[in-house]
Parts: C-alpha cells; sequence; structure tokens
C-alpha cells in the first residue's frame, strides 16, 4: 500500500462519499452522535460557533440528534456557544450559523480576560513578536475549549469537535485546544465532504463556501488556512481521495502528516 492510500486509510477517508447519498451518510453520523451520548450516559452537547462550515454542519447535525433522542423519549439539549476574543471580526457569520443550527440554547463567554490575564503572567523573555503572536493563539483555541467543558460539566454533558479529515491529515488544529472533545462527528471528511453535507442540511451558501480561517493570530488577521498550508484545501481534498497531485503538494501533506503525528497521538509513555 502506497503513502497516499495508507494515509487516507488511517484517517478513515470515505472516497465513496460524494457519488450520492449524502442523506444516508447525515443520518449515520446522527445515529452516531445520538448512540455516544445515550452510551456516556449524558444529556447534553456542547460545541463552539466559529461561522465557518465545520462548525455550522456539526452544530445542525448535534441539533438534530438531540431532537431525535428526546422523540425517543431520552432527555437529550444542544448548546451552542460563541467564544469570542474581544470583538470578533466576522460576527456576522456566526450569528447567521446559529440561525440556521437553531440550538435549544446558546451561550456566550468572552475568553479575553482569561487568554489576556495568562499572557500578561507569561515570561517570554527575548521571543520574537511572531512567536508570542502564535503561542496566544494557542492560548486562545485552549481557553475556548476549557469554557466548552465547564459548560458541558455544568450540564451532564460532552463536548463536540469539528476535526475532519483534511484538518487531521495537516495536524492544524491546536492540541488540547479545539483538538480536544469527546466526539467528533466530521471525522474521516474531505473539506469537499464537509461542504457537501451543509449543503445537503440546507445550510446558507454564503457560509457553505466561506473560505476557511483559523483566524487566531492577531499579526495576520483573517489568515486563510491554505496560506497557512501552502496548498489549497482542494489540492488536499484530492490527495486524500487518491488522485493525482504534483510533487510539490504530496510533499506538503506527508512532511505535515508525520510532523503532527504527535497530536493524533495518546500521550508517550514508557
Amino acid at each position: 500500500m502506497d503513502t497516499q492510500a495508507r494515509i487516507a486509510r488511517e484517517l478513515n477517508i470515505n472516497r465513496l462519499l460524494g457519488k450520492g447519498g449524502e442523506g444516508d451518510e447525515l443520518q449515520r453520523r446522527i445515529d452516531f452522535i445520538k448512540g455516544t451520548l445515550r452510551q456516556s450516559g449524558c444529556h447534553a452537547l456542547v460545541l463552539g460557533i466559529s461561522g465557518g462550515v465545520d462548525s455550522l454542519t456539526a452544530g445542525r447535525l448535534c441539533q438534530l440528534a438531540v431532537e431525535q433522542l428526546r422523540s425517543e423519549d431520552y432527555e437529550a439539549l444542544f448548546i451552542a456557544m460563541r467564544l469570542p476574543y474581544k470583538t470578533q471580526a466576522d460576527e456576522r457569520d456566526a450569528q447567521a450559523s446559529l440561525d440556521f443550527i437553531a440550538p435549544d440554547q446558546i451561550e456566550t463567554l468572552n475568553i479575553a480576560a482569561c487568554v489576556d490575564g495568562l499572557m500578561g503572567s507569561l515570561s517570554a523573555g527575548q521571543v520574537s513578536a511572531e512567536r508570542i503572536d502564535f503561542i496566544k493563539g494557542n492560548v486562545k483555541a485552549r481557553a475556548r475549549m476549557t469554557a466548552q467543558y465547564a459548560v458541558a460539566n455544568l450540564h451532564n454533558g460532552l463536548v463536540v469537535g469539528t476535526d475532519h479529515g483534511a484538518e487531521a491529515l495537516m495536524g492544524f488544529f491546536t492540541k488540547f485546544g479545539d483538538g480536544a472533545c469527546d466526539l467528533a462527528p466530521l471525522s474521516g471528511l474531505t473539506k469537499t465532504q464537509v461542504r457537501l453535507l451543509a449543503s445537503a442540511l440546507g445550510g446558507p451558501q454564503q457560509l457553505v463556501a466561506k473560505a476557511p480561517t483559523a483566524d487566531l493570530e492577531e499579526l495576520a488577521p483573517g489568515k486563510l488556512d491554505e496560506l497557512a498550508y501552502g496548498c489549497s484545501y482542494d489540492e488536499i481534498d484530492s490527495y486524500l481521495m487518491g488522485e493525482a497531485v504534483s510533487e510539490r503538494v504530496k510533499a506538503i501533506v506527508e512532511n505535515a502528516y508525520l510532523k503532527t503525528a504527535h497530536k493524533r497521538a495518546l500521550p508517550g509513555v514508557p
């Protein structure tokens, strides 16, 4: 098995999705969410909503899951969280996403005091401004996950993540930040497939097609994911789907996968 096929298999990529069957795939993932919540004995799902297609899709799947559970006489609640750092530039998109998802409950926690307090206590020494900005971005991601787990604890709930196959391949998530969760219902999907499912759910096209950005670094606000990668999501998806890609793209994605292996693994032990 070549490296391209092995990585796709390790990430459980579904190479058939996109040729029909979106309705069945949506219900399969809704059933996964329902089964995970039931098995845990918990009664709430918590997810941060950013305004991007990933949280839009996962959020709507969660809302549909809890509605189905309630129809089956299982108490269930979906809490969508807004977790801005001060003021979010694309807040309008986040609110449009919430309007579409129609969650049972919305909680808003501004992470600025937490992040600024920690960064203000950090002895940075001679570290460059760029490095500090990167560190602060990771602190933001971890503060958001801390807030989500606090709310989940309050409501006997589970935290939902938005990681999918393309992000997992590139390791494009903060370890113990947005990479931390109890269930990841978008796992194994390419970015194209996430958009496909979002469209099948009836998501607003401006959000479905929105260019993804982590929006964590203040020295490069709104920096596109694809600029950070050095290649496009279409190229990453082509790699995952077993299609021919350039040697440049192959080198980028395989080096990223190798370099970020620690993010996808359990802690090392002796």
